[in-house]
């Protein structure tokens, strides 16, 4: 199934989809995660049977804040879709989909432990990256950039946040 082929396939199940440079993704609400998940993955035609990733962005200004897509694909067919999905900022949870696909089950982990977004359910939900007693999420915007001041060549620079303009 070409690119095209597929963007018509999804077009009635999720009217909010779209392509670019052949990928498509889909948008769906947190209440139809877990439909549309199990939908793309026992569709014959389609068998998205393998979640490849679950990454998470962070948009501070925007509602909602973080924005969780699932990559799926098909090893079946040879092909890839994005589902995303809208997180709000005050407290960020989603169902755990590890009972679709069990290597969600460290995929959340990370996107847990980076972004702070909880997934319910979730058979282990515990830090994977960071230390268990550090405190914050690394990859949320608001979190402070750190770092260390540097000697370099006989010259000092500071670390991020105390640099000047």
């Amino acid at each position: 199934m070409d690119d095209n082929a597929l963007l018509e396939r999804l077009r009635p199940r999720f009217p909010d989809i779209q392509s670019a440079r052949g990928e498509t993704a889909v948008v769906v609400q947190t209440d139809d995660l877990l439909d549309a998940l199990g939908w793309l993955r026992d569709q014959h035609d389609l068998a998205f049977t393998f979640l490849t990733d679950v990454a998470a962005t962070d948009w501070p200004e925007a509602v909602p804040r973080f924005w969780v897509a699932y990559h799926l694909s098909s090893t079946e067919h040879r092909h890839h879709v994005r589902l995303k999905v809208g997180v709000p900022g005050d407290a960020p949870t989603l169902p755990t989909v590890t009972s679709l696909f069990p290597t969600a089950n460290w995929l959340e982990r990370e996107v847990f432990d980076m972004h702070g977004i909880v997934f319910e359910g979730h058979p282990d939900l515990r830090r994977i990256l960071m230390p268990d007693d550090w405190d914050g999420h690394p990859l949320r915007k608001d979190y402070a950039l750190g770092g260390v001041g540097t000697q370099y060549k006989g010259a000092f620079i500071p670390p991020v946040e105390e640099r000047g303009e």
